[in-house]
């Protein structure tokens, strides 16, 4: 990158000035306002929307160019190395918070609220007809009747696609570190096929559940929830098969070596992460 310096002293790798953090900045700005807009239906909104990710998509993709050549340059050490990892974890960490928030929402809907609300006392004046039972309608069965999402077959065929996509990968890694190029290439792109698979099994899945089970987003506290957890897992399953595609074209170029690959590492375990949500999901939403 132009304008970049070594400080050898500490062997780190400091870029120089980037227009890629305000050029962000614009696009969260038009991003947000256009979402904004589109959700109450102004005549601008939308535009306003693909602007803003337009402008995103310009950004991820010219700023990971910059962070991918300056990678292959052999500009950075063990101590950006570093640095890497720990930025990773910590964002990671990040997203188990996240969906720490969900899973205890679900768990405070139905292990705390639903009995209190089925306490005689509150019952008795509130809603007579009240009972605790999951999923439920509400009191006085305000909300349009629905079925509840079961684990046969889609979700137990999704689990079986992420986990053998969670072995794929660690069977390219494994690859990857044994400088074996052609199997490194197949088993991520059969991990990236596989995620793509997950992906339209749960897009089959919503379209079962709004016209044959008449689960919907407003079905209550349980379709809030089922919604929300499977809905935001479903996006960091796309984020993930993205990134996985995007170090796939990286070894196609040939970056990467057996002792020089975080890229791949990082993604991988994002990936692994998104694994390890989907079996709590299984065993809490479909199961429980």
């Amino acid at each position: 990158m132009s304008g970049a310096t070594h400080t050898s002293a500490l062997h780190y790798f400091v870029p120089g000035p980037s227009k890629w953090p305000l050029v962000g900045a614009i696009s969260m700005v038009f991003t947000l306002f256009g979402a904004v807009g589109t959700v109450n239906s102004t005549s601008w909104g939308l535009t306003v929307l693909l602007i803003g990710l337009a402008i995103l998509a310009y950004v991820l993709i010219g700023w990971f160019s910059d962070v991918a050549r300056e990678s292959e340059g052999g500009l950075y050490g063990k101590n950006i190395d570093l640095s890497f990892r720990w930025s990773m974890s910590w964002f990671i960490f990040s997203e188990v918070m996240f969906f720490a928030a969900f899973f205890g929402a679900l768990y405070y809907a139905r292990e705390i609220s639903m009995p209190w609300l089925a306490d005689i006392d509150h019952r008795s004046v509130l809603w007579p007809d009240f009972t605790a039972s999951w999923p439920n309608l509400g009191p006085a069965e305000l909300v349009d009747k629905f079925q509840k999402m079961g684990p046969f077959p889609l979700p137990t065929i999704n689990t079986l696609l992420l986990l053998t996509s969670g072995v794929t990968l660690t069977v390219a890694h494994h690859a990857l570190i044994a400088n074996h190029r052609g199997a490194l290439k197949f088993w991520l792109l059969i991990t990236i096929l596989l995620g793509a698979t997950f992906l339209g099994c749960q897009v089959y899945e919503y379209i079962h559940a709004y016209h044959e089970l008449n689960l919907k987003l407003t079905s209550g506290i349980y379709g809030s929830t089922f919604f929300m957890l499977t809905g935001f897992h479903g996006f960091h399953v796309t984020v993930g098969a993205l990134i996985l595609f995007i170090v796939w074209l990286r070894v196609l170029k040939g970056h990467f070596t057996p002792e020089h690959h975080f890229a791949f590492e990082g993604a991988a375990w994002y990936w692994h992460f998104v694994d390890v949500v989907w079996l709590g999901l299984y065993v809490v939403v479909y199961w429980l």
